[in-house]
């Protein structure tokens, strides 16, 4: 399927350097240094550097904790890549393409590292299967492997999908070590079974699980005591949380919900809150009401950002913090993007409240047609994925 076509489905849709490396991945580098090159002062003219290219629908980019040598390449159509040291290997890490629907907004959507993986091995997915419903599973790797075991899929979460939109797609674990789901609100269009606002389904919500635990709902999510609320709800009120990102040194959550035909958003859960926020889906589209002229925002948790689908403009890809040591000026700048426009944007809390909002498109989207996530390496250097098959490195000019 091409890009076009993925975009036309989702209008109005859709860690620190120097650390130690666990057994199987390439040393640290000398403190000072980054893998990425000297740190450079300032805040440098950035640039992209692309460094992979003919994948095949690619949706979502990854780093195991730790590991320098090896970047993981989530293919919608059901393959998980390698990039080592600027070449994607032949053969997959995972490939479960024979038990998926993809095309879209289904397939294989999102990959996430178990905190522990250089001990554990275990990784896991969000997938649609081939009846179009969504299945969180756990998958295992032998210590430092380049090929995971496909045999060894164990299904933690299993939700169905109503419609064959608004599957969501995101995973990663927060520094609370616990892992995060992302779920649209079912599909359609407009909410019309109202699960952005209800807490008794999983659907239109942040989830939270301990993988760690039995049953893998922990005891501290803020609904777990609510009568007749999903225990696996963080937070509520979103319509297509496509990707989100953890803050790795403040622990906030930035979450990139798709809007429907007129608002894109950008929503921060500060981790002082301790989740629970209402984002408002389908009471409100973004800061704007949508059931009916007026609305009560009691009780909401407006966007951070928000834009409108102007310039071509459809569907908010949420991005990643930057963190990195290449280049420390940026530090704590949230680079996202537009799928359909392919414009690359920035802002920085402070405060709480977004400051020195930025355009980079004509620097950071130089060849990038359809923008389907961002990714961190192990350094935290941030990159950018192209759904027409490339992935480019966030680069300072040289």
């Amino acid at each position: 399927m091409t890009a076009r076509l993925l975009a036309v489905a989702f209008v109005g849709t859709l860690a620190a350097c120097g650390s130690d490396s666990p057994t199987g991945t390439s040393p640290s580098p000398e403190p000072g240094t980054c893998a990425a090159g000297a740190p450079v002062a300032g805040t440098p003219v950035l640039t992209t550097r692309r460094v992979a290219s003919d994948l095949a629908d690619p949706v979502d980019l990854k780093a195991a904790p730790g590991d320098r040598s090896r970047l993981f390449v989530v293919e919608q159509g059901g393959r998980i890549l390698i990039l080592r040291d600027g070449r994607v290997l032949q053969a997959p890490f995972l490939d479960i393409s024979a038990r998926i629907s993809s095309g879209g907004e289904r397939g294989l959507l999102g990959l996430a590292f178990h905190p522990r993986y250089g001990e554990n091995g275990r990784f896991f997915v969000n997938y649609t299967d081939r009846g179009g419903d969504t299945h969180i599973a756990e998958f295992h790797a032998a210590g430092g492997s380049d090929m995971a075991d496909g045999g060894s899929e164990r299904t933690l979460l299993f939700v169905e999908q109503p419609f064959a939109n608004h599957n969501g797609g995101g995973l990663a674990f927060g520094n609370d070590g616990m892992l995060y789901v992302g779920l649209g609100d079912g599909g359609s269009g407009g909410d019309p079974q109202g699960n952005g606002q209800n807490l008794g389904t999983r659907l239109g919500k942040m989830l939270r699980l301990d993988v760690d635990r039995a049953g893998f709902v922990p005891p501290d999510n803020p609904f777990v005591s609510t009568p007749a609320a999903a225990p696996e709800i963080w937070a509520y009120g979103l319509r297509n949380p496509w990707r989100f990102f953890f803050d790795p040194t403040t622990g906030d959550l930035y979450i990139g919900d798709v809007g429907q035909d007129a608002v894109e958003e950008v929503d921060v859960g500060f981790a002082a809150r301790h989740g629970g926020e209402n984002y408002g889906w389908n009471r409100m589209e973004g800061s704007r009401c949508f059931l009916s002229p007026s609305c009560s925002q009691a009780g909401l948790t407006l966007p951070m950002v928000e834009y409108g689908h102007d310039g071509g403009s459809c569907s908010v890809t949420g991005g990643v913090v930057y963190r990195g040591c290449r280049m420390p000026g940026y530090a704590g700048t949230y680079f996202y993007g537009d799928f359909c426009s392919a414009f690359v944007r920035s802002f920085r809390l402070q405060g709480g409240v977004a400051v020195d909002q930025r355009d980079w498109t004509s620097a950071l989207g130089r060849g990038v047609d359809s923008i389907s996530s961002f990714g961190v390496d192990a350094d935290g250097e941030a990159y950018v994925v192209d759904y027409e098959g490339e992935i480019y490195q966030i680069v300072p000019v040289s």
